[in-house]
């Protein structure tokens, strides 16, 4: 059965859709079957992905209203190795609707329920906010991924994050919990994300990625040509970081099936 990664932050300019493309396309690189549910009115991961969000008949909007399934919504963009459920504005009247339907935060975690052991990985690019949209993300998720970049207000932005997920929590997903924290744009010459990022290491030692994701003018220019950046410059920086990323999060999945393999 697939796993569900949510990828959030409620603070936009984080480089969150930037890491859900990135990953999804890393992990298919190393023939692991991905899909990416596009979660974001603004559409860029549809973007990112090859696919023009203003020619979609069907979009994620559809699944969570049940005008549509799965199958009739999935694409691939071209010259991309994962499946994606696009998006575009529509989604904002979804948002709208949804609070006049039964179960409104469930939604998407019963679409997903029917594809999800055909894949290895879902991940979900939610909206920089909270709001149902995100609550959705977060009730059908397994897990959180938090992209941040190291400067002076993310580390009360995370605490508010870090509540709202204890206290989806404790409601109505039980088992969700955080996947890890990824440190993004990073410039090891500025001093202060250097500090912030020696405060995320003494505050959540175990959670964030070795890992980090620089500021990368390939990763930058990825997306105007509808590419991850592994397809676009796959030598640069920013494609071997996203690269390392995949690579670090199959080796935890291994440790922790060993352990749970051990203990049993």
């Amino acid at each position: 059965m697939g796993k569900i990664i949510a990828i959030a932050n409620q603070k936009g300019g984080v480089g969150k859709t930037t890491t859900c493309i990135n990953l999804a396309a890393s992990l298919a690189a190393t023939n692991r079957k991905v899909l990416l549910v596009d979660m974001d009115p603004q559409g860029n991961a549809t973007m990112g992905s090859g696919i023009n969000k203003n020619a979609v008949s069907l979009t994620t909007c559809d699944l969570l209203l049940g005008e549509a399934e799965v199958e009739q919504v999935l694409q691939r963009g071209e010259g991309v190795n994962y499946d994606i459920l696009p998006t575009n504005s529509d989604l904002t009247a979804a948002e709208v609707a949804l609070m006049q339907k039964m179960g409104k935060e469930r939604r998407l975690r019963a679409a997903l329920s029917d594809v999800r052991d055909r894949y290895d990985y879902i991940l979900i690019d939610c909206p920089p906010s909270l709001n149902m949209l995100t609550l959705n993300s977060l009730v059908a998720a397994d897990s959180v991924m938090i992209p941040m970049q190291c400067e002076y207000y993310a580390l009360e932005g995370l605490s508010a994050l870090v509540e709202t997920i204890e206290s989806i929590r404790k409601t109505v997903n039980p088992t969700l919990k955080i996947e890890g924290l990824l440190r993004t744009m990073f410039d090891p010459r500025n001093n202060l994300a250097n500090d912030v990022s020696g405060q995320l290491l003494v505050h959540f030692p175990k959670q964030v990625y070795r890992t980090v994701i620089p500021r990368n003018v390939r990763l930058a220019e990825a997306p105007s040509h509808g590419l991850p950046v592994i397809h676009y410059d796959k030598s640069s920086r920013g494609a071997l970081a996203y690269l390392a990323l995949a690579g670090e999060i199959l080796r935890r999945e291994d440790d922790l099936a060993l352990v749970e393999a051990q203990a049993g």
